[in-house]
């Protein structure tokens, strides 16, 4: 393998791995083979492109690649490598969960939407009334018939309670 291969394998792995952020898993699966045949794929590096090889096929829906290539993974001479395609394995290989409608949020479809004038809608951003320009809440009058204002001892045991208490102290101390 030439150093001009090792580059460009470099290169086309980046571009997967990037084209796999942004979510464009059919060019990462692209990218990805590419840069996995200009390199050694019984190398470390070659392990690692063949690990995000898999996890683009599960994404752009190629379960039985990942899988197969998960099979390869778990031989791999690379210790690491090993170990991530067999735990990649087992997670592929894993029971799919049964959903209830109800468990999940159905994002309606809104590009049939138009705002009247047969434009789509826009989003418009309203900024928040600022709080210098708000009246404050006038204050409702206190009706006392309604307040208990008799003497129910409370305060009294209170300040019986505290100065028995500051008694004490002074003479402990």
């Amino acid at each position: 393998m030439t150093s001009e291969n090792l580059e460009l394998a470099k290169s086309q792995y980046r571009s997967g791995k990037q084209a796999f952020e942004r979510g464009e898993y059919r060019q990462s699966v692209e990218l990805l083979q590419t840069a996995i045949s200009l390199a050694n794929p019984n190398s470390q590096l070659g392990g690692e492109m063949q690990t995000w090889l898999v996890t683009a096929y599960e994404a752009a829906g190629q379960t039985p690649e990942a899988i197969d290539l998960c099979e390869q993974l778990s031989k791999h001479p690379d210790l690491k490598t090993r170990q991530q395609g067999k735990r990649l394995l087992y997670i592929l290989k894993a029971p799919k969960l049964k959903t209830r409608p109800e468990w999940l949020t159905q994002i309606p479809d809104l590009t049939s939407l138009t705002d009247g004038e047969g434009n789509p809608p826009t989003a418009r951003y309203v900024s928040p009334t600022p709080r210098s320009d708000r009246k404050p809440k006038p204050e409702e009058p206190i009706d006392w018939s309604q307040v208990n204002t008799q003497d129910n001892r409370f305060v009294w045991v209170a300040l019986a309670g505290a100065l028995l208490t500051i008694g004490t102290l002074i003479w402990l101390s």
